[in-house]
């Protein structure tokens, strides 16, 4: 049988993302960094909503499609150039998810529809867009937050948690809180939502 457009447009962008040099190990298995992140991102993605429709699944496969041809070192190491780095991110995210979407024969409201999400355009306003955002930090939370939290400070660590739960929905944060974390990583979530 042939594969649907979906299909081929997630085998796309999975083919794009195994190509990441960076390796990251799970449960004693080595991943290209971001083929694993967006495995995860769709695993999290169908538990939060198990009807989520195939934009979304495409624009949260496709979150951090080729994240590493964009070095963080080639901005500013502060808070600007972070926030450069990211944006630059988020529109070649979208340019080259839209050109495997149009590749595979979607629409351009579809393609918009998907870029818009993966561009994070009406959050708060896009009920997707909100969704979206609620699995990017469930993922964060579930998958790399007892790595980031052992690198940084408490003080640093609480207030990213702080930024990071002001992003989400309170269906995500009553789904943040089922997660199993340790006492220590509790502890500071507490104090971040005090």
């Amino acid at each position: 049988m042939k594969p649907t457009r979906f299909e081929t447009a997630i085998a796309l962008i999975d083919q794009k993302n195994s190509q990441d040099p960076n390796i990251h190990s799970a449960k004693g298995i080595d991943f290209p960094k971001e083929l694993l992140y967006s495995q995860r991102m769709t695993r999290k993605l169908l538990q939060f909503n198990p009807n989520a429709s195939k934009a979304i699944q495409i624009a949260a496969r496709a979150q951090h499609i080729a994240r590493w041809e964009i070095a963080r070192d080639e901005y500013p190491m502060d808070r600007v150039g972070y926030l450069k780095w990211r944006e630059e991110l988020k529109r070649r995210h979208a340019t080259i998810t839209s050109e495997i979407l149009e590749t595979v024969g979607f629409d351009e409201d579809y393609i918009k529809r998907v870029t818009s999400l993966i561009l994070k355009k009406q959050l708060k306003r896009n009920e997707e867009a909100q969704e979206l955002e609620d699995v990017i930090c469930l993922v964060f939370l579930d998958f790399y937050f007892e790595e980031f939290a052992a690198k940084h400070t408490d003080e640093k660590v609480i207030d990213i948690l702080k930024k990071t739960l002001k992003k989400m929905s309170e269906k995500g944060k009553e789904e943040a809180m089922k997660i199993k974390f340790s006492e220590e990583s509790l502890a500071l979530i507490q104090k971040a939502l005090a």
